[in-house]
């Protein structure tokens, strides 16, 4: 359903048997690409957000290079895996778009953490929408708009859950308030121990 004009939210996209098996195919790129802590450019602060990617190039941030995108992982120096066929599937069902995504974003946020207000803008291609899956403990996601200072709201995402912001929501300002752990489904997973979410965010990158 598109609840604002280019924000679109499709409820309990993935089933419970889909999610699990995105969760194996997740697992095992965390295997092949380890979870790593990106840093913020000026400050060198550490996210709260552990992350990881998978397909052609992967987003990393750290205080020598700033945001951007890059075909090796920062730490193993070795190629990203390839994007899991049903993220591949999604983004032809969801996407609306001719290109297939050079980049899929694996945020891990653990009961703890969160994601400020932000906008996606280091890609060059911004005709392409923005395409997350949610896994994991639900999670109060925030909505702003194309201004830092806009009027936002906020509403749940839970696991299975899949949103788009394309057209002339691509680049509105969004983020996570906080984790609910206490409503989570139970994925079976130890990256789930304590009420962990996984966003899977895929995106074009020009």
């Amino acid at each position: 359903m598109e609840i604002e004009p280019g924000v679109h939210l499709c409820r309990s996209y993935l089933d419970e048997a889909a999610q699990i098996a995105l969760l194996r195919e997740i697992e095992a790129v965390i295997a092949r690409a380890p979870l790593f802590t990106p840093t913020m450019p000026r400050s060198g602060k550490p996210f709260s957000v552990r992350m990881t990617n998978c397909g052609p190039l992967g987003w990393v941030s750290d205080k020598a290079g700033g945001y951007r995108y890059q075909p090796l992982h920062p730490q193993t120096r070795e190629p990203w895996p390839p994007i899991p066929p049903p993220l591949l599937e999604a983004w032809s069902a969801l996407a609306a778009y001719p290109l297939p995504p050079q980049a899929c974003l694996v945020n891990f946020y653990d009961p703890a953490a969160r994601m400020g207000l932000h906008q996606d803008r280091d890609e060059a291609d911004l005709c392409a929408p923005i395409l997350s899956i949610s896994l994991g403990a639900d999670c109060r996601f925030r909505l702003g708009g194309s201004r830092r200072g806009d009027p936002s709201r906020a509403f749940a995402l839970a696991s299975g859950d899949a949103l788009t912001l394309g057209g002339g929501a691509r680049l509105r300002f969004h983020g996570v308030d906080r984790i609910l752990p206490e409503i989570a489904p139970r994925l079976a997973s130890p990256l789930f121990a304590d009420g962990g979410r996984i966003n899977l965010t895929l995106r074009r990158v020009g």
